[in-house]
């Protein structure tokens, strides 16, 4: 099992869960997120006053699927996402020890 934490902009959110949905890949959490990275910030004015907004929102979808279906779920997210400028975010995958399902105690896959 692996888990995919992907960062992207809130304004893709529903093309990225569809394309996900669409696929069988259902089970996501969703966490709206500041961050920055080449992107870094901009500048704004507000009432006659400029400032720097260095964090930009984004959105973090968490997904935990096995093995077989990462690449799948990789290539969804990606194309969904794409806008094709800098800031379009992240894909982190890590390794999942193991999950438990708190209703019935299943374990491992079966529990996904």
């Amino acid at each position: 099992m692996k888990k995919i934490e992907a960062i992207i902009n809130p304004f893709k959110l529903d093309e990225v869960k569809a394309a996900l949905t669409e696929a069988g890949i259902i089970g996501m959490t969703m966490t709206e997120v500041k961050g920055y990275g080449r992107q870094k910030g901009h500048s704004e004015v507000y009432r006659g006053s400029e400032y720097a907004v260095d964090f930009r929102p984004k959105v973090k979808l968490e997904v935990v699927l096995a093995d077989e279906v990462v690449e799948q779920a990789i290539k969804l997210i990606t194309k969904a996402a794409n806008t094709g400028k800098i800031g379009d975010g992240k894909i982190f995958i890590s390794p999942m020890e193991d999950v438990v399902r708190i209703r019935t105690q299943e374990r491992g896959p079966t529990a996904l």
